[in-house]
């Protein structure tokens, strides 16, 4: 049989042909000027479904005409088998709307006559298998699959049996199979079918997963203190996080704090006694020295009054005891009741006021010898540094402190009409020197000058007649030095010359000259042949 021949219109003649077989393509590809889909050798054509029929199920409703989604979790199940793939089999019966009133009531006569009927039916099928089968001449049938079969047999020919045998019974079994034995048919193992679908479980609508929840979920990874396979650098941290020392609660000894606050307690007590002697023992030593200062001031205070001629040597110490004794007396309040004479009162005031400018001048001292004794050492050098460098009593004692006769000489007049400084200008721009002043002033002209004579038998000179002797005296005449001269110079200063010094040629006794001669006139030569060869190059 010959398959027909297709034919294909020419160029320009294919006005409303559609090519969709491939035979209609040849070996080539779409036709342009054909407007219509077109699928050479099947190229972009959707294939047909190779699905198995009845893989898809098709949509089903329920009674009240919802989809019935749980089709495909009772797909492969039995009829009787209960699938639970809804929300409502998680309600219980009693609160479901579907289910009605669920009586609770007893059952009637009837029911339970029925339900004893049939569980005695039952029963007894149970009870009448077990007594048959204890019967030996009954036949247990048994429905397993590969459980013996038992026939009776009855002969037809009942003379021709020799044993007079009337019936026989048989037992039917299947042949045992050698498990040995290759397989005489391919058997084609089937997938097990769909087990009973899980229970469904509820779960929570999906919302965000908070920062908190995150890190709660964060399982550090396992560390050991053994292995490290990895060579991973493990932070200290992550260690002791770890080694699970933080969740072992450290217990302090309350003895420790009641040690530690006792030793406390010793050290401020110790302190304060210290304190206290220290404070103690500065008292006692400035109380020493203020007696010591009183006394001293008091013998001063005598010695100036008998230097000035107030009081006698002889007459001081019994006024000083009467004044002291009087001062006292008027400090403690007591008032003589005797009128005495103006003199006396007088001599009385007078002597009050000189002991006032004391106790003050006094009293000025210690707080000035306190101040002192507070202040640091520093200050303290400078305070006494200053007061040294004011103190001209003895200046004026020796009559060497002079007053200042006018007022213009209280001003230093160095310190006035300085034009000299940065802020007055330094030098010229392009001056190229950078100290504005000579360093020495006065030793420029006498750094190079013979000193002055210092004696009779020195060497130092100065004048001319110095000068001369100095030149002419030979230090070195004992070694005999000063006695040589030159070769050719035995006239010394006095010898006449015609004209300038001649010297005198030596002869050249390892003949460098004619060495040298030599070379340069072969130095020369090689010079001049490499000039005149250059020349002929340059010419040719």
């Amino acid at each position: 049989m010959v398959a027909p021949t297709v034919r294909i219109p020419p160029y320009g003649k294919r006005t409303g042909w559609k090519p969709k077989k491939p035979e209609d393509f040849g070996d080539g590809g779409a036709y342009p000027e054909c407007h219509t889909a077109q699928y050479p050798l099947d190229m972009g054509r959707k294939k047909k479904s190779t699905s198995k029929a009845g893989s898809t199920i098709a949509l089903q409703v329920d009674a009240q005409g919802n989809v019935a989604y749980d089709a495909i979790a009772k797909r492969g199940h039995s009829s009787n088998q209960i699938v639970q793939a809804q929300f409502k089999d998680l309600v219980p019966l009693h609160e479901r709307a579907d289910v009605g009133d669920i009586s609770l009531s007893r059952p009637s006569e009837d029911v339970v006559q029925e339900t004893a009927d049939r569980t005695r039916a039952a029963l007894e099928k149970i009870s009448k298998s077990k007594i048959t089968a204890a019967q030996p001449k009954s036949v247990v049938s048994n429905n397993k699959p590969g459980a013996p079969t038992y026939i009776r047999y009855t002969p037809a020919n009942q003379s021709a049996s020799a044993e007079g045998v009337n019936q026989r019974v048989i037992r039917m079994v299947e042949m045992p199979v050698d498990p040995m034995e290759p397989p005489k048919h391919h058997h084609k193992k089937v997938p097990r079918g769909p087990p009973s679908p899980p229970p469904p479980v509820l779960h929570s609508p999906p919302r965000k997963v908070t920062a908190k929840e995150q890190a709660d979920w964060v399982i550090p990874p396992c560390i050991s203190n053994w292995k490290n396979a990895k060579g991973y650098t493990i932070p200290l941290d992550k260690r002791l996080a770890a080694d699970g020392r933080g969740l072992q609660d450290v217990q302090i000894n309350d003895n420790f704090a009641k040690l530690s606050e006792a030793l406390a307690l010793a050290s401020r007590h110790a302190q304060d006694e210290v304190r206290q002697r220290a404070l103690m023992q500065q008292k006692v030593a400035q109380k020493e020295k203020e007696s010591k200062e009183q006394n001293l001031r008091a013998l001063a205070q005598r010695a100036r009054d008998e230097r000035a001629g107030i009081i006698s040597s002889t007459s001081g110490a019994v006024a000083e005891a009467q004044d002291s004794g009087r001062g006292r007396q008027q400090d403690s309040g007591s008032e003589s009741g005797s009128d005495e004479d103006s003199d006396d009162d007088e001599a009385k005031q007078r002597a009050a006021r000189e002991r006032d400018a004391l106790r003050k001048e006094r009293q000025q001292e210690r707080e000035k010898d306190l101040r002192m004794s507070r202040m640091g050492s520093e200050q303290k050098a400078k305070i006494m540094a200053r007061a040294e460098g004011r103190d001209i009593s003895e200046k004026v004692a020796l009559g060497l402190a002079k007053p200042t006769q006018s007022k213009d000489s209280m001003y230093d007049a160095r310190l006035f009409g300085q034009s000299s400084g940065l802020n007055s200008g330094f030098k010229d721009d392009e001056a190229y020197s950078v100290y504005d002043k000579p360093m020495f002033t006065h030793t420029g002209s006498s750094v190079y000058r013979p000193k002055r004579s210092g004696g009779e038998g020195g060497d130092d000179v100065g004048n001319e007649d110095d000068i001369s002797r100095a030149l002419e005296s030979d230090r070195f005449g004992s070694a005999g030095i000063s006695g040589k001269g030159f070769r050719g110079t035995e006239g010394g200063r006095n010898m006449q010359r015609d004209g300038p010094v001649a010297f005198e040629k030596e002869a050249d006794i390892f003949g460098l000259d004619a060495f040298n001669k030599a070379d340069s006139k072969k130095r020369s030569g090689l010079d001049h042949s490499s000039s005149t060869q250059e020349g002929k190059r340059r010419k040719e």
